[in-house]
């Protein structure tokens, strides 16, 4: 293989879930199956880089096309026919994906990136946890529900949430509820089907620390 065929795909290979064979397929389809298909991706990626950023109210993605440099706000967060008041707090975007295409939630999100991990050198600075504190300073919440993974990282996640959240405006703590799992020890709401996640928004409880 040529130089740049190993660049290509190596830097395949770091995606997730792709190996060393199925990027190698990958870059074959690419460079010598369909060709032709090659520019539309490169144009593709290139603008996803250029306009795709984060939320500045919610970490989800969002769109900056004007070039005014203005902060970008999700479709989400700027559909008023949504309940501003109810956030749902999730680990990652694909998590509020997930969420999404259930159809059982109309409400807002917050988007963490991620969950406290001392292990993995994750702790509160590396987390989207100052713009939700300063939602529910502003008393832009009425109720948090907590959707991080049933694990101990997640279950630590909410736990300091739980500990370091403000008062809202109005000097009042905040109704903080954890989603209800119908889910396996250790599994999060990325890989749960629409009727899983439908029966956890509806069973979520005070969570209670």
């Amino acid at each position: 293989m040529t130089p740049a065929f190993e660049k290509l795909q190596k830097q395949l290979k770091q995606l997730p879930g792709l190996g060393f064979r199925s990027s190698e397929r990958i870059a074959m389809h690419l460079l010598v199956g369909k060709p032709e298909r090659l520019p539309a991706l490169v144009q593709a990626l290139e603008e996803a880089a250029r306009v795709v950023k984060r939320c500045v109210r919610c970490g989800n993605l969002a769109e900056q096309t004007d070039g005014s440099g203005d902060a970008p706000v999700c479709a989400i967060c700027s559909d008023d026919r949504r309940d501003h008041s109810v956030v749902c707090v999730v680990e990652h975007v694909p998590d509020l994906m997930a969420m999404e295409h259930s159809g059982a939630y109309r409400g807002v999100y917050h988007v963490l990136h991620g969950k406290l991990s001392p292990i993995s050198g994750v702790g509160p600075e590396q987390l989207n946890f100052a713009t939700l504190f300063e939602r529910v300073r502003n008393g832009g919440a009425r109720e948090l529900i907590l959707a991080p993974s049933n694990d101990i990282e997640g279950e630590a996640t909410c736990h300091f949430l739980t500990q370091h959240l403000p008062k809202n405006e109005h000097g009042e703590s905040v109704k903080t509820t954890r989603i209800g799992f119908g889910l396996p020890s250790g599994g999060g709401v990325l890989y749960a089907d629409s009727v899983t996640l439908k029966s956890a928004l509806e069973g979520r409880r005070e969570y209670l620390f």
